[in-house]
């Protein structure tokens, strides 16, 4: 049995669609690039590389670094910016003549800046000095050159005499206090965070006090130059460096306990005798200033009286006042306080 022939019909394929690009897209042309150019035939084409032509006037790079993007420039030219500029300069202008208005009449500052004018030589130089007061010599300070008129004269700042009082390493030394009191805590496991504010209100209190005294001695002592004011706040700030070795030193060799023992009143002893020394020998240029001296602006001769009541101030604020109040700031153990109040509690 034989199967039937069927006819196959001839093969036809469906017609071809081929999709339209909805997109058109560039083709970058690709160029080599230009020959390198020999450093002598560049210098003599004016610093301009192969194809480059020296900018025109308007273009970017014809005025150098005054060139400015044309965005950025259309912003800093705008009406807007450039009120926002003035209202922002009239308003710095109008805040710094405040301060000066307001804290000129208790404090000069123009010549505060004299105090805190110093530097790293300066700053190394005076805190040996501090600490080690024996064989220094001189103790006179510098003048600068006179004035126009040939009778007045003024003091070099810190950064030209060593022997110039300043301001900046008494602050830095009463800051350097109260956070090295805190570390000694941490370390010895009785930090808590109200040991900040004690401590620095314990150093505030000494320095408050100071001041009265100061103030009060300017009174009876008839010291009116503004000068010799700043100087003996300046130099009540230097027993903060003999504090701090005090207190540093006391605290390896005594467990952080305060300054007992013989160490730690050795070190006192010993950081005591050389402020003392140190005052004596630097407040006398201030105190009992000589007939020809910057110290002696008006060239009036001191009585005799006067000269005698200065010398025993001098005498007293340099042994008995100081004794005093660096014995407050180094056997007072804020953080042991402390830590008997949290206890009771």
């Amino acid at each position: 049995m034989q199967r039937p022939a069927y006819a196959i019909p001839p093969a036809q394929s469906p017609p071809l669609h081929h999709p339209v690009p909805q997109h058109v897209s560039t083709v970058p042309q690709l160029r080599s690039p230009p020959p390198p150019v020999p450093q002598n035939a560049q210098q003599q084409a004016g610093g301009y590389g192969y194809g480059q032509s020296p900018p025109q006037q308007g273009q970017p790079g014809a005025q150098g670094s005054n060139y400015m993007h044309p965005a950025f420039g259309g912003f800093m030219n705008d009406p807007t910016t450039q009120m926002g500029f003035q209202m922002g300069k009239s308003a710095v202008a109008a805040g710094q003549e405040y301060v000066e208005q307001n804290i000129n009449r208790y404090v000069n500052v123009s010549a505060l800046k004299h105090y805190f004018n110093v530097s790293n030589a300066y700053v190394i130089q005076k805190l040996f000095i501090v600490l080690f007061p024996w064989r220094h010599r001189p103790w006179s300070r510098q003048q600068a050159r006179l004035s126009a008129n040939g009778q007045t004269a003024e003091f070099l700042p810190p950064r030209e005499d060593v022997n110039s009082p300043d301001m900046y390493i008494p602050t830095m030394a009463f800051v350097t206090y109260i956070l090295l009191s805190a570390l000694i805590a941490g370390l010895h496991g009785r930090f808590e965070p109200q040991l900040l504010g004690l401590t620095f209100s314990n150093a505030a209190v000494i320095i408050v006090l100071e001041l009265v005294v100061l103030w009060l001695g300017r009174y009876f002592l008839n010291i009116s130059s503004e000068s010799q004011i700043y100087d003996l706040v300046a130099y009540s700030g230097y027993k903060f460096v003999g504090v701090i070795a005090t207190v540093g030193i006391s605290a390896v060799f005594n467990a952080g306990k305060g300054t007992g023992g013989w160490v730690g009143w050795g070190v006192f002893g010993y950081a005591f005798l050389a402020n003392a020394f140190f005052l004596l020998r630097s407040l006398k240029y201030v105190l009992l200033p000589s007939d020809n001296t910057p110290g002696n602006p008006s060239m009036q001769t001191i009585a005799r009286g006067q000269r005698s009541r200065r010398t025993q101030f001098l005498f007293i604020y340099s042994y008995v006042i100081q004794f005093a109040f660096m014995w407050w700031l180094t056997a007072l153990d804020v953080s042991g306080t402390l830590m008997k109040a949290k206890g009771g509690k």
